[in-house]
């Protein structure tokens, strides 16, 4: 035999000899997911699971608290349309339809609710959502910690106070006898019923909202201020920027991305304007602006016990509060480039 034969009859790694003497390059050995991901760096789940177990471990409480309270009681959603009785059939006993919708649609009363739900929700938004940001942007240019640190305390601690707590402060100060109308007074006026007239409710709800939410709101934008380069703010003063000139196109900018994750979380509870404040401030006298749809749904659906009726009701307004989310996020995306998902 030759040379020659004795090459071409040797089988060759990566090589395989096809009819007719043709030589082939043999197929790439197959490779599962798990050594793909290990090749590009990557972990799968089930190898991150089987190794950090412990700390997931610490996810099962959480996700037991979403799936009973939060996923659960969706399924209740079905007595909107159904016929619900107390004491039958917990999801209903009779199929009947869009009836609770159109119900709701045709009474006068849900619409003077909505609206008030809107302008007190598109007020707190227009007025309780900048101010921390302000806050925050003050507090990063005091110089002395000391006094910065006096200044959180003071915002911050009505944050932990009750909503209760906080309303029986609000009804004291304005209160026909209170220290507002004291002050009224003492200038010549004459006292004023605060909790009497519709017209005053919206102005002491966000009086209370901001003095209660924005200091505690700064942290997270605190917290985003200390990750925004300092060699920006140098290079800015380099080129002449002064402190006004620095905040606009440094800061604010670095902090943009925590500024529009905040405004959708916002946009997604517009509707669910504070019940517990609200019912706490209410009274009758003053329904035709201080009557929300989540006070209404608790007189309709707890006193009342017309549970379909306000399941309808309440099913409506998680939909706009779903859509209002995924339009802003969308809108968000698009536009800045952050965005929750």
């Amino acid at each position: 035999m030759s040379l020659n034969e004795a090459v071409s009859t040797t089988e060759l790694p990566g090589r395989t000899e096809q009819p007719g003497g043709a030589a082939q390059p043999a197929p790439p050995p197959k490779v599962s997911r798990d050594q793909r991901l290990r090749m590009q760096g990557k972990t799968s789940w089930k190898v991150a699971l089987r190794r950090d177990w412990r700390l997931y471990s610490f996810l099962v409480l959480p996700i037991v608290f979403l799936l009973v309270f939060r996923y659960v009681p969706m399924l209740g959603n079905v007595i909107a349309f159904r016929k619900f009785r107390p004491g039958g059939n917990p999801f209903g006993d009779e199929w009947v339809g869009f009836h609770y919708f159109e119900q709701f649609i045709h009474n006068q009363q849900f619409w003077t609710v909505f609206w008030n739900t809107v302008i007190l929700g598109g007020l707190t938004l227009l007025i309780c959502f900048p101010l921390p940001i302000v806050l925050a942007l003050m507090l990063n240019e005091l110089r002395s910690r000391r006094f910065k640190k006096i200044v959180q305390t003071i915002t911050y601690l009505p944050h932990f106070m009750s909503i209760v707590i906080v309303a029986g402060i609000v009804l004291q100060l304005v209160s026909v006898d209170g220290t507002v109308n004291q002050v009224v007074r003492a200038f010549g006026g004459d006292a004023i019923p605060f909790m009497q007239e519709p017209g005053w409710f919206r102005s002491i709800y966000l009086s209370s909202e901001v003095w209660q939410t924005v200091g505690w709101g700064t942290i997270l934008y605190l917290a985003a201020l200390t990750t925004v380069d300092d060699q920006l703010y140098e290079a800015a003063r380099i080129d002449g920027a002064n402190r006004w000139q620095q905040t606009w196109h440094v800061t604010l900018p670095g902090i943009r991305p925590t500024m529009m994750v905040l405004l959708i979380l916002n946009i997604g509870s517009f509707m669910a304007v504070g019940f517990e404040k609200v019912l706490l401030l209410q009274n009758p006298l003053i329904y035709s602006t201080a009557d929300v749809i989540s006070t209404y749904l608790y007189r309709v659906g707890i006193q009342s016990a017309q549970f379909s009726y306000a399941a309808a009701i309440g099913l409506f307004e998680s939909v706009i509060g779903l859509i209002l989310v995924l339009s802003a996020n969308f809108v968000s995306r698009r536009l800045v480039g952050a965005s929750l998902w």
